[in-house]
């Protein structure tokens, strides 16, 4: 599937969804079985969307950041030991 497309089927399964919601909160229990089943589909489609949005933003001529060496953090010197007053 392409972005286009994935992204046209999140927004009809998102507006189905909602008026199904409408419906359902009214106490229609088809529209509430409905939106169970709706929200499977969507978290399918979600998957796929994520998945392709990645890989459009990877091809999209970006060179992806390159991870910084990191520096060992500085020594402190040892402590030091604390001499009674007489």
């Amino acid at each position: 599937m392409a972005l286009k497309d994935t992204i046209n089927k999140m927004k009809n399964l998102l507006d189905d969804l909602s008026k199904d919601l409408d419906k359902a909160t009214g106490g229609n229990k088809a529209a509430s079985q409905r939106v169970r089943t709706g929200s499977i589909k969507l978290e399918k489609v979600a998957k796929v969307y994520r998945k392709e949005s990645v890989a459009a933003d990877r091809k999209g001529g970006k060179a992806p950041k390159k991870a910084s060496a990191k520096k060992a953090p500085a020594k402190k010197a040892p402590a030091k030991k604390a001499t009674k007053k007489r």
